[in-house]
C-alpha cells in the first residue's frame, strides 16, 4: 500500500517543502492551508506530476471541527494515514508584558492546541499503519526567546508533547521533532543581518527548507528512533 502523509502548512515555506519531498519519496498527500490556497494547490499539482495522489484542504487549526473533519478526509479520501507532520505554525514578534490573554491564547491556539488535537484524532490510523509524528519546533523550544515568548513557549510545549506521545503511543507510533535554526530569514531581516547571522553558523550558510525537509524524510522511516528531536542549525545553537 502507497503510504499517505498529512502535513499542515504544507503550502508554504518548510511546510511546502518537506510536501514535496515526501511526495518524492513516494507518499501519498493530504496538505493543509489556512491562507495560501495558491501554495497548497501548487504543491498538489506537483504531486499529482509525480504520480502521486494528493489534495490540498483548508484547515483553521486552531478550531477542534476542523481538525476532527482533517481526520475524517485522511480515512475517508485515502483509508489510511502513515505520517502525521505538524509544520503550520504563526511567528508573531511581541514583549512578554505586552503580550494580551487573546494575543497567548490565539498563538498557543495554532502551534500547540492544534497539533495536540491532530495527534489525538489520527492516533487511530497511525496505529494501524505503524507509523510516525514529526512536529516541526525550530530553537525556540530549546533557548527563550525573548522577542517571541508565546511562540517560544508554545515550541517548548511541543517539543514535551512529542515526548509525551511518544511513551504513550508506542510501541505503534513514533513520535519525533525537528527544530529548524535559521532557515528562510524572516522578511523584516535585512541583507547585513543575514550576513552577520551567517557569520555566527559553524557551516557556513543559512540553512534551506530542503535541509529541514531531509530530516523530516529521515524521521518518516527511522524504525527506531522515537522521542528525538532532531536540530537543523548547521551549528548556530552551539555558541
Amino acid at each position: 500500500m502507497t503510504p499517505v502523509a498529512l502535513v499542515t502548512g504544507g503550502g508554504v515555506r518548510v511546510g511546502r517543502a518537506i510536501s514535496l519531498a515526501l511526495a518524492e519519496s513516494g507518499y501519498d498527500l493530504l496538505v493543509t492551508y489556512n491562507s495560501s490556497p495558491a501554495g497548497a494547490a501548487e504543491v498538489e499539482a506537483a504531486a499529482r506530476r509525480a504520480g502521486r495522489r494528493a489534495h490540498a484542504v483548508s484547515a483553521d487549526l486552531s478550531r477542534e471541527e476542523d481538525v476532527v473533519r482533517l481526520a475524517r478526509e485522511a480515512r475517508e479520501r485515502f483509508g489510511r494515514l502513515d505520517l502525521l507532520v505538524n509544520s503550520a505554525a504563526t511567528f508573531v514578534a511581541n514583549d512578554l508584558l505586552d503580550v494580551t490573554a487573546d494575543e497567548w491564547d490565539a498563538v498557543m491556539a495554532v502551534n500547540l492546541r492544534g497539533p495536540f488535537l491532530l495527534i489525538r484524532k489520527t492516533a487511530g490510523m497511525l496505529r494501524a499503519a505503524r507509523g510516525a509524528v514529526v512536529n516541526i519546533v525550530d530553537l525556540s523550544a530549546l533557548r527563550p526567546w525573548t522577542s517571541h515568548p508565546h511562540h517560544s513557549v508554545a515550541k517548548a510545549g511541543l517539543l514535551h508533547l512529542t515526548r509525551v506521545a511518544a511513551r504513550r503511543l508506542a510501541p505503534e507510533v513514533r513520535v519525533n521533532a525537528v527544530a529548524p535554526g535559521y532557515v528562510l530569514p524572516p522578511r523584516h531581516h535585512t541583507p547585513d543581518v543575514v550576513e552577520r547571522t551567517r557569520r555566527r553558523i559553524p557551516l557556513g550558510r543559512v540553512g534551506t527548507p530542503e535541509d529541514v525537509a531531509s530530516a523530516v524524510c529521515f524521521l518518516a522511516t527511522a524504525d527506531y528512533v522515537t522521542g528525538q528531536v532532531i536540530v537543523v542549525d548547521g551549528g548556530l545553537g552551539l555558541d
